[in-house]
């Protein structure tokens, strides 16, 4: 195995165990690229491990979840140019996850940052090369939304969506341990959907009851109040960063989380440093019916992850909310929790650089 596998904790490559049997040696000179390299150091947590708000159990990176998606790709499809397409599919992503797709006004799609995969794999030499030597085209690689076993709209089940759900519910939340997932997984198989499309579906009801039993605690937690307060404090600070000219837009995606932390810290604009050394001392996100002055406040949706997997049944194959009341109390509480309305904000204050004249205007630290 090459220096990222030795680099994982036991846990971790324990878990990778369970997606794939087998970790195929091909994939290995994929992972150890530069422009992979790079999402190693972006949390999947999307910048909350920085915030006092949440106790992530340890860092499990953007890359840990590239690699993840291909396994359970290669897993059932043994296919190289869909595994390769679930590698790549964070590619492009930028330091602090989505909080950038808020930073750009995309909180409840958050997609805005996807389109530069493909160039960032056309640019790079050695992926090139490596897909050259074996004969695969940048087009069959590029985009993994065309593999409906890699992706597909929610809420169908999916690599992605899969092992976000394992892997936040190891490292984050902790509502799994590994024996569970290891039960839920091998019941997995790949069928036919409502229209036709292969999709992974679960053998038997008991068991994906189970599953949304258990990643139903998971979805509020995705929407939850410090969740988008947090990122969309992440999000404003970037920003603000940006508008006052110590970072370019582009070191988003070209710097790691850890680089872009410092500049702010150290950043000669002591507005700008002291409020992020006030994000990571507080730990409580508050909530109000009106807008609360002199305080970080927000309002803000994002958005609503959730999974209504395939069942194969002797009548056939279903949506578990189709044959299983249990399941779909859990879906439609989920969907009927109530979504905006009020405020969240921190306590302290923090007016965000709407534009590049906002750092001459607003100087309440200096």
């Amino acid at each position: 195995m090459n220096k990222y596998y030795e680099s994982l904790n036991d846990e971790v490559k324990e878990y990778f165990s369970i997606l794939s049997e087998e970790f195929p040696e091909w994939l290995l000179e994929y992972i150890d690229t530069p422009e992979m390299e790079r999402i190693s150091k972006i949390s999947m947590s999307c910048g909350t491990d920085y915030s006092k708000c949440f106790n992530v159990r340890y860092w499990y990176s953007n890359l840990d979840h590239s690699v993840g998606v291909a396994l359970i790709i290669w897993n059932f499809t043994h296919d190289k140019k869909q595994t390769l397409a679930g590698l790549f599919h964070d590619i492009a992503t930028p330091v602090f996850k989505h909080c950038i797709d808020f930073m750009n006004g995309d909180s409840e799609n958050q997609e805005s940052t996807e389109e530069r995969t493909s160039d960032i794999i056309k640019n790079s030499k050695r992926i090139m090369s490596l897909l050259k030597r074996d004969g695969i085209k940048l087009e069959e690689v590029s985009d993994y939304k065309i593999y409906p076993i890699a992706d597909n709209d929610t809420p169908k089940l999916s690599a992605d969506r899969f092992e976000y759900t394992f892997s936040s519910g190891l490292t984050f939340f902790r509502v799994w341990e590994l024996d569970r997932i290891r039960k839920i997984y091998n019941n997995i198989i790949v069928d036919k959907n409502e229209t036709g499309v292969i999709e992974l579906t679960f053998k038997d009801k008991s068991v994906c009851e189970e599953y949304i039993d258990t990643i139903s605690k998971l979805w509020p937690e995705w929407v939850s109040d410090k969740d988008r307060t947090v990122m969309q404090f992440l999000a404003d600070i970037c920003k603000s960063m940006s508008n006052a000219g110590f970072l370019n837009v582009e070191e988003l995606y070209t710097l790691s989380e850890q680089e872009v932390i410092n500049k702010i810290l150290n950043c000669e604009d002591k507005y700008l440093s002291t409020c992020f050394k006030l994000f990571q001392k507080t730990d409580t996100v508050y909530k109000s019916l009106v807008p609360i002055n002199e305080k970080y406040c927000v309002n803000v949706k994002s958005k609503t992850r959730y999974v209504v997997p395939l069942v194969k049944t002797n009548l056939g194959t279903f949506r578990i909310n189709k044959i299983s009341d249990k399941a779909n109390k859990k879906i439609d509480k989920f969907l009927n929790l109530p979504k905006g309305g009020y405020y969240t904000y921190f306590d302290f204050p923090f007016e965000p650089y709407e534009t590049s004249l906002s750092k001459r205007l607003v100087k309440k630290y200096n």
